[in-house]
């Protein structure tokens, strides 16, 4: 007589529940860590593609962020440069609906405020709102974006706006450390988010806060 060995369904059905609880666990944090090392790099490239574009502009027409005027004759302002240097697919003048038709609302907490974020970043009326193919959007304040320099003595001033690195798409919320004391020795992300400040003078694009700098130099 020959023996068969196999599994009963009972078996079956334990192993199956138990792979279940298991995956319930897990999938939540995976698809976290997935979504948070996309913004990173969506960042990381957002903050590349910005920095190229001034520098073109400078090769070919010789004038940087230092030379910005508040765009309103289409010359030296800040939209005109990165329109021409970079693949601008719509533009937005002060605020604008988000895909569920309420107001788009980059979300500041004090928190946020207190890690070197510049409080006049926010969509208002006065903003200028660029989206590029890649699904990026940059948004600055036309009037504040003048002269944005470091190398003139009394009259340096640097210029703000922020990074949203899938557009008006939720959460919206701008990166903070999850852990540590807020302070660029001591700054941990462990969940990055889709905005990010950013200060922009002469040749240059920098993070604008503490969290926004540890995304960019963490390994």
């Amino acid at each position: 007589m020959t023996k068969r060995f196999g599994f009963t369904l009972a078996e079956v059905l334990i192993t199956l529940g138990i792979i279940g609880v298991v995956a319930a666990m897990t999938m939540p944090t995976l698809m976290n860590s997935t979504q948070g090392a996309q913004y990173k790099a969506a960042y990381k490239k957002a903050l590349s593609a910005l920095s190229q574009a001034v520098t073109l502009n400078v090769a070919l027409d010789e004038w940087s962020f230092a030379d910005l005027d508040s765009d309103a004759d289409g010359s030296y302002g800040l939209q005109t440069m990165l329109t021409s240097r970079m693949n601008v697919v719509r533009t937005e003048t002060g605020t604008f609906e988000d895909p569920k038709g309420a107001t788009y609302e980059a979300k500041y907490s004090s928190a946020g405020k207190g890690q070197g974020v510049n409080a006049d970043v926010p969509v208002g009326a006065s903003n200028i709102t660029l989206f590029f193919n890649d699904g990026i959007m940059f948004t600055f304040n036309p009037t504040q974006a003048t002269a944005c320099t470091q190398s003139d003595g009394a009259t340096a001033k640097e210029c703000y706006g922020f990074i949203d690195v899938n557009g008006i798409k939720a959460p919206n919320r701008i990166v903070q450390c999850d852990a540590g004391n807020g302070t660029d020795d001591d700054c941990e992300i462990k969940n990055p988010t889709d905005i990010y400040p950013v200060k922009f003078y002469d040749q240059t694009v920098l993070p604008n806060s503490v969290a926004a700098r540890a995304v960019l130099y963490s390994k």
